[in-house]
């Protein structure tokens, strides 16, 4: 079909997880959780902008084979802007800072400071999309940064060093605007289709870094270079793919806290693949961290309405 049919409206979520859902969940979970340990893994053979590469060059391919026989829905203007810093930010940027970060921080760590991301969305989201900042979520944000900093404080960092911490950091605040800016998009657009432009452009923003791609892979072991291509078929192309699918069947509110689980599950494999278990003060961190994020999610309770009784309504008359 031609890109100028008419558009469809967003699908509304359906209620309930249906088994197929649950497993698109426990998919998606698992494999942003194992991104976390194999991008540790392979680190040493590769620069953060090679890996960066190579997984997107993957994820791309792979992605693009998923919009064979689907419709394609031509961008606004708008939309295009959107779309364009959103692959820059959370494909090209975020993986790079990402992998530079695991160079020097181990995973679960990494999965922790990254894991503020859900409040910097949300902060973001009453900046930028005119969406209310309630007081919990300042609270919360309090309390997640606070996390933060005793996770650099058991990690060695200073004014002058810990720069695996800022790495993460800068990691944190892409995805978060790459979310930003993909969110209005997906009210138009097909979700797979925005995943592969994201993910286009990404690749297209990380081409500088193609003869570090091409000296680091000639000299890799086999098991690295398997390692980046898992990257970017596992956590970017089906893990993308999953996550789209269960969103257009739930509610976002609801998905979105099982990402919640992916640092505790980056711990127990780190601990598992590596023998590394991140510092108890930065455990404590990690903690505040994800207490942030549930107090930043905080409602107010509604009062309960008092059912008037049915000779009330004689009093007046």
């Amino acid at each position: 079909m031609t890109s100028t049919m008419k558009r469809d409206a967003a699908p509304t979520p359906a209620s309930g997880v249906t088994p197929l859902v649950l497993v698109a969940i426990i998919v998606t979970v698992l494999a942003w959780a194992s991104a976390f340990i194999v991008i540790r893994g392979v680190a040493p053979h590769f620069s953060g902008g090679g890996l960066a590469l190579g997984r997107l060059v993957v994820g791309t391919v792979l992605l693009a084979l998923l919009l064979i026989g689907k419709r394609w829905v031509k961008p606004t203007g708008r939309e295009w802007v959107l779309i364009l810093v959103f692959g820059i930010a959370w494909f090209g940027l975020y993986n790079v800072a990402l992998n530079i970060a695991e160079q020097t921080l181990d995973a679960g760590t990494s999965a922790m400071i990254v894991n503020i991301a859900p409040i910097l969305i949300a902060l973001g989201a009453g900046v930028f999309l005119g969406e209310r900042v309630p007081k919990w979520l300042i609270v919360g944000t309090s309390v997640a940064f606070f996390g933060v900093i005793l996770i650099g404080i058991a990690s060695g960092a200073s004014l002058g060093g810990g720069a695996g911490i800022w790495w993460c950091l800068l990691a944190a605040v892409t995805y978060s605007i790459g979310v930003l800016c993909q969110k209005p998009v997906l009210k138009s657009l097909p979700a797979s289709q925005v995943t592969w432009m994201g993910a286009a452009i990404g690749t297209i923003a990380c081409l500088p870094f193609t003869g570090n791609l091409i000296s680091e892979v000639q000299a890799a072991p086999i098991e690295a270079v398997l390692g980046m291509i898992y990257l970017g078929a596992v956590p970017t192309a089906l893990a993308f793919s999953t996550w789209a699918y269960a969103l257009g069947r739930m509610p976002a509110s609801q998905l979105g806290v099982t990402t919640y689980v992916v640092p505790a599950l980056v711990i127990l494999l780190g601990w598992l693949v590596f023998s590394e278990i991140p510092a108890p003060l930065a455990i404590v961190g990690g903690a505040l961290c994800l207490v942030g994020v549930a107090v930043s999610r905080m409602r107010p309770r509604r009062p309960e309405s008092t059912p008037v009784p049915a000779s009330a309504g004689n009093l007046s008359e």
